[in-house]
């Protein structure tokens, strides 16, 4: 703690992400992860160190929790419920500051497609969630 109490304002929280799929928004998202990843090689010449560095692909995971009716509207507009048919879509995940709503923080989940459709209940269930893989093909960073 460095003692200095409040200079920087508020800290992004959850209730100030606002989340669109497809052009549409959604309100019933209980989670969302998405990451990219890159592959670095070190290499080798003379010696036991590294003479370079190279850099490979980049894949994007990304993964989300929706209310099982925000997954029902989805897939009623699907021509036959399945969710891997639906076109390659975007996901917009916007960062906007309580403090200051003009400035806009937007993270873009490129070409998403989905890679299940399932369900799974159990006993004393009160609220049915859906966890849903999706997978990018990049993702830009603010």
């Amino acid at each position: 703690m460095n003692g200095i109490p409040l200079i920087n304002g508020f800290a992004y929280d959850w209730g100030e992400i606002a989340f669109t799929l497809a052009g549409m928004p959604i309100t019933g998202i209980i989670a969302i992860d998405y990451a990219d990843k890159q592959e670095v090689t070190n290499n080798y010449g003379a010696g036991r160190y590294p003479i370079s560095r190279s850099k490979g692909r980049i894949t994007c995971t990304a993964k989300v929790t929706l209310d099982m009716e925000e997954v029902r509207a989805i897939t009623r507009k699907l021509p036959n419920g399945r969710l891997q048919d639906c076109l390659p879509f975007n996901v917009l995940v916007a960062y906007i500051k309580e403090d200051d709503p003009t400035k806009v923080h937007c993270d873009v989940i490129h070409n998403c497609s989905f890679t299940q459709n399932s369900r799974a209940w159990k006993e004393g269930d009160t609220r049915k969630t859906v966890d849903l893989d999706l997978v990018p093909s990049h993702i830009t960073w603010g």
